[in-house]
């Protein structure tokens, strides 16, 4: 499966499935939510967050938020 159609179909997938909560909690940016995140949420994001940022250089780690971004605003609008 080409990453096009993985991100199409990724793209699809409902907020209210655990796999769209999960897409939800990593990508969230609005300081009003995430004060009232769990701490397992929490956890989550940072986790995510970490990992992804780890083995990046920051012109890749500009062109990947852009391309979520587009994904989520897609899948979530």
């Amino acid at each position: 499966m080409s990453w096009a159609e993985f991100c199409t179909l990724l793209s699809g997938i409902m907020p209210k499935t655990p796999l769209g909560q999960i897409v939800s909690i990593r990508s969230e940016e609005n300081s009003d939510m995430l004060k009232n995140f769990t701490p397992e949420q929490h956890k989550i994001r940072d986790e995510w967050r970490n990992r992804q940022l780890d083995d990046m250089t920051d012109m890749e780690k500009e062109d990947k938020i852009k391309e979520l971004q587009e994904i989520f605003a897609k899948a979530f609008s």
